[in-house]
């Protein structure tokens, strides 16, 4: 089934998505039928502001559906008035929740401020994350999420993707013997996938609980060596043979001519010459941005892929 196109919609009001979300069940539409497929039980229905009613997706009974704003609370619990909001969501009902802190640091003549990437979603396609791992895994597992940074002049959250690592050495190593992806098509995860890894049966109580404690040991900064990977990047300048790198990416070749048009852009407005940093970047905001099938999980799938990869190459 081919999935509509979307373009992220900027914005740091989070009444733009705290909207009225809840279950209609068919069984209340459809009285007199039987309902035979168990996986498809329930209707996901939101009211936008300004607009109609819309079902985003049909899930199954134990399905539970994560309400922005039971995010929103947790945040402005833990943070209380210490943060800021940037929001890109997608008329599908894909989230991607910045919270921006006051905090950060120095990649270069740039000042980057540190923040927490939460990811939500009504359709099932975009699964519950906080920093890149999923929520279910994270409950499960105990482990702690990674920070991000933000970066003002493209207005991009940038997730910290070698943060579990821990060390640099143990990266790069991780880095030589990761197999060399040939083809640019990222593997997408069936729909029944994305709902084993999404939630279900989770309490307004206990899964605010959760997340807080979750989130509460973000409120001081540490020294994280995805801030490092930054540093090295932005000292890694591109050279003649660096040129045909964008085309060599794991991106759809459209978006790699975004991010070229973006990567001359930044050149200007920064008068810096290009490098390995900026690069990144102009991907990211092309990910981000641009109208695309590709579901929020799918751009942050290909980001990731794409750090790695211009991480390994900066070492070579």
């Amino acid at each position: 089934m081919t999935y509509i196109s979307a373009q992220p919609v900027l914005t740091n009001d989070w009444d733009d998505i705290c909207y009225p979300i809840n279950p209609v069940w068919l069984t209340d539409l459809l009285p007199d039928y039987d309902i035979i497929a168990t996986d498809r039980q329930q209707l996901i229905v939101g009211e936008p502001l300004g607009g109609r009613k819309t079902i985003f997706g049909i899930q199954s009974a134990d399905y539970t559906i994560i309400p922005n704003i039971w995010i929103r609370e947790v945040i402005d619990k833990v943070f209380g008035k210490n943060y800021t909001v940037q929001i890109k969501y997608t008329s599908t009902g894909e989230f991607s929740i910045s919270i921006i802190l006051s905090d950060g640091l120095s990649i270069g003549s740039e000042s980057l401020q540190r923040s927490m990437i939460v990811t939500n979603s009504y359709n099932g396609k975009t699964p519950l994350t906080i920093q890149g791992q999923t929520f279910t895994a994270m409950a499960s597992g105990g482990n702690k999420p990674g920070t991000s940074m933000y970066r003002a002049i493209c207005q991009n959250g940038l997730m910290g993707w070698a943060d579990s690592f821990g060390k640099l050495p143990d990266y790069q190593h991780w880095l030589e013997d990761k197999p060399k992806i040939k083809d640019k098509k990222q593997p997408v995860k069936s729909t029944q996938e994305l709902r084993k890894i999404h939630h279900s049966r989770l309490t307004p109580e206990l899964f605010q609980a959760q997340l807080f404690e979750m989130l509460a040991g973000q409120k001081k900064a540490r020294p994280t060596l995805t801030a490092t990977i930054y540093e090295h990047l932005q000292q890694r300048t591109m050279t003649k043979a660096d040129e045909g790198m964008l085309k060599r990416l794991p991106i759809p070749v459209q978006l790699a001519k975004q991010a070229q048009e973006r990567l001359r852009l930044e050149e200007r407005i920064l008068g810096a010459s290009p490098s390995y940093w900026l690069m990144y970047n102009a991907v990211n905001h092309a990910l981000f941005n641009a109208r695309s099938s590709l579901t929020l999980n799918d751009r942050y799938k290909l980001d990731e892929r794409v750090f790695h990869q211009l991480a390994a190459s900066s070492f070579t």
